[in-house]
């Protein structure tokens, strides 16, 4: 005997309108991305010449529909012009106020403090720190403008690197080699040598302190050029290191013997100087008394020169005055090296920019991608205006809250 339905129930089967059958759902997607509002200011601190975008960096961002605003002539010193910016959709301005009206604002030079008169509470602020010349009360001041802070020299990629401090050694490293050529020459007094070698002739001596990226580019031009070169480092795994990235292992590199290196410096025709900071001071200084034993006409160059430096004898120097003699040596102390290519720096730093910026938008906003990101977390020190920053708050004794703690109650 068939099985009765229950009434109506045949109907409902047959109904194509009204059918229980599963049936596509269209499930609610969260949309986080958000505009921003980006300001590039000029750069108004002595020889900063670099800018945190290019023109063809501000029309992909504006055809995301981001507002960039730029202060005019911002550009002038990377060749860029105003109309290069307001043709690829940046709105030129002419004062500093309205760039700082903008939500997150990007510049290199740390502002100075009547350009951090213009920050508002709530406002991200992403620059260099420049942690050699950091006072308690230029932080206190950042501190009470209620700001996010991001240092871009401490941001890091996922592989653990500094990006920002990468591109800007590379371009400091390549850029040595040619100073030192330029001011070899018998025209600036030099010795009047070429840096290298042809045949015939012994190769030009060239001393590298430290074994970072500085000195792997500078080594690796030195290297093609012909010269002898020699590197010092008491870090061993960087020696390595260095040696493997330039594939030349028969490259002379040693520890901070100071016997060989007093011998290799007195021989040297030229010196780089490329040693990092370590816990706030350089690791080794050249004395004044090995200075004085190099030939005339060598040259120096200290690219720590903003760290404290690598010998006794630097003194900082200017892009408009970039030497001076000491035992008739000639000294290049110019902090910044990349500040000398410009439009080279600008392009590195749009290319580094350009990714933090989409990333933050398609985050939903500054809180959210610092809440998923822990590498874009690493170059924060201020968060709403309080320090949190160990390393700042340990070198001035001060109190600092733990970020994670912070983002993970943010409202």
């Amino acid at each position: 005997m068939p099985e009765q339905l229950p009434p109506g129930f045949s109907s409902l089967a047959t109904n194509p309108g009204r059918a229980y059958v599963p049936q596509e759902s269209m499930l609610a997607v969260e949309t986080r991305r958000r505009k921003l509002f980006i300001g590039l200011p000029r750069e108004t601190s002595l020889q900063e010449n670099r800018l945190g975008l290019t023109p063809e960096a501000v029309k992909h961002l504006v055809n995301e529909g981001h507002e960039v605003v730029l202060e005019s002539g911002a550009g002038e010193p990377s060749k860029y012009s105003d109309h290069d910016y307001s043709e690829a959709g940046a709105s030129v301005v002419y004062t500093a106020k309205e760039v700082y009206e903008a939500d997150v604002v990007l510049k290199i030079a740390p502002p100075t403090l009547d350009e951090m008169e213009h920050l508002h509470a709530g406002q991200t602020l992403i620059s260099a720190l420049q942690f050699g010349s950091l006072t308690v009360e230029y932080l206190a001041a950042l501190q009470r403008k209620k700001i996010n802070a991001i240092s871009f020299e401490l941001i890091k990629d996922p592989s653990g690197a500094k990006p920002v401090v990468r591109a800007m050694s590379e371009i400091a490293g390549s850029t040595v080699m040619l100073i030192a050529a330029e001011y070899l020459a018998r025209s600036n007094e030099g010795k009047g040598i070429i840096l290298g070698g042809i045949t015939g002739v012994p190769p030009s001596q060239v001393v590298i302190l430290g074994a970072g990226t500085v000195a792997e580019y500078a080594a690796r031009a030195a290297i093609g050029l012909g010269a002898d070169v020699k590197v010092f480092d008491n870090h061993l795994y960087k020696l390595r290191r260095l040696k493997q990235n330039l594939g030349a292992p028969q490259l002379f590199t040693s520890t901070f013997d100071g016997f060989t290196l007093n011998q290799q410096i007195r021989r040297a025709d030229v010196v780089i100087g490329a040693l990092n900071a370590e816990e706030g001071r350089i690791p080794f200084m050249v004395s004044e008394d090995v200075v004085s034993t190099m030939s005339p006409g060598s040259v120096i160059i200290d690219v720590s020169i903003d760290q404290g430096g690598c010998f006794l004898t630097s003194e900082i120097t200017t892009h408009s005055k970039p030497v001076f003699r000491k035992y008739d040596v000639i000294h290049y102390c110019v902090p910044n090296i990349a500040s000398r290519v410009p439009r080279t720096a600008t392009n590195a730093l749009s290319n580094i920019f350009m990714p933090i910026l989409q990333e933050i938008s398609q985050h939903g906003g500054i809180n959210e991608a610092l809440f998923a990101d822990e590498h874009f977390r690493s170059g924060v020190y201020l968060y709403k205006g309080s320090l949190t920053n160990a390393t700042i708050a340990r070198r001035f004794n001060l109190r600092y809250k733990e970020l994670g703690l912070m983002i993970a109650v943010r409202n």
